[in-house]
């Protein structure tokens, strides 16, 4: 088993163009937004729009879909008003991945006010409780590591007790590798310190609950506290790093999605697609 190396890709003028766009860059796998990422209103899709795209992907090499939440999402908050929007949207945002078929909607869990972090910390797992009532089916809600230790997520600590409070198997995480290295998750991506980051993550949640990786390198050092993404080899995690992180035989089960800024400036595209590949020795794809 080997994973899958996919993309972040637009959707713009209907999810079938999310398809079309992973597979021109030689992705497997995509990662879309279902709705608007930058607001709190989110339609469900017509019919029509859900049966295209089932149909369009069934015929295609994009072998795995995910669902990216809205940025607005902050289930910490103690403002009882942003606490209640960012549960409908992110239940609107998760029933719209059950319909498309996708294998779970990523989403940053949010940040605490001032120093009431765990109160947060409860909020946020109360909030994701709320959320998995309202809205069956079997996409996973996937929390994502956060790149500062100011917000939520940014230690294995948290997620392991938002997960454990949670105690869903519905509940599962994704694992931003830009994110990790800026938070001081990891130092970096040696083989060792990756072996110790996933024997953490086994210990803490069991690795198989480590279900996506976003493929990110990072603008910023170790320790930055910053959400800088970089192209594949153009960060401090490097070519190296990527290539070490291919060696993890654990990892292999994972959905990995580049989030990266592109040559180009307007997202992931195929020379990064190629050089993620070439990390992973996949050049023949």
């Amino acid at each position: 088993m080997k994973p899958l190396l996919g993309a972040h890709v637009s959707v713009a003028g209907g999810y079938i163009n999310g398809i079309i766009k992973g597979e021109a860059i030689g992705a497997e796998c995509i990662q879309i937004f279902g709705a608007s990422p930058r607001s709190y209103a989110a339609a469900l899709p017509a019919a029509d729009a859900i049966s295209d795209f089932k149909a369009r992907l069934k015929i295609s090499s994009i072998k795995s879909v995910y669902l990216h939440g809205a940025y607005l999402v902050n289930l910490g908050s103690s403002d009882s008003a942003t606490l209640k929007r960012s549960i409908a949207n992110l239940a609107a945002h998760l029933k719209i991945a059950n319909l498309l078929g996708a294998g779970g909607l990523i989403f940053h869990v949010g940040s605490p006010n001032g120093n009431d972090r765990q109160e947060a910390l409860e909020r946020a797992a109360a909030a994701m409780k709320e959320v998995l009532k309202q809205v069956k089916g079997e996409s996973y809600l996937v929390m994502e590591n956060s790149g500062s230790v100011k917000k939520i997520g940014g230690t294995i600590a948290e997620l392991e007790w938002l997960f454990k409070t949670i105690n869903d198997s519905r509940v599962k995480i994704c694992i931003d590798t830009a994110h990790a290295l800026e938070s001081g998750m990891i130092a970096e991506y040696s083989q060792e310190n990756i072996k110790k980051l996933c024997d953490a993550w086994d210990s803490a949640v069991g690795i198989e609950n480590l279900v996506a990786l976003h493929a990110n390198d990072s603008q910023t050092p170790a320790g930055s506290n910053h959400d800088r993404h970089e192209n594949i080899g153009k960060g401090y995690i490097g070519l190296e790093g990527f290539k070490n992180l291919s060696k993890e035989k654990r990892l292999a089960h994972m959905n990995l999605f580049l989030e990266v800024p592109g040559y180009d400036d307007l997202g992931p595209d195929k020379q990064n697609m190629d050089v993620l590949k070439q990390c992973f020795d996949r050049s023949g794809l």
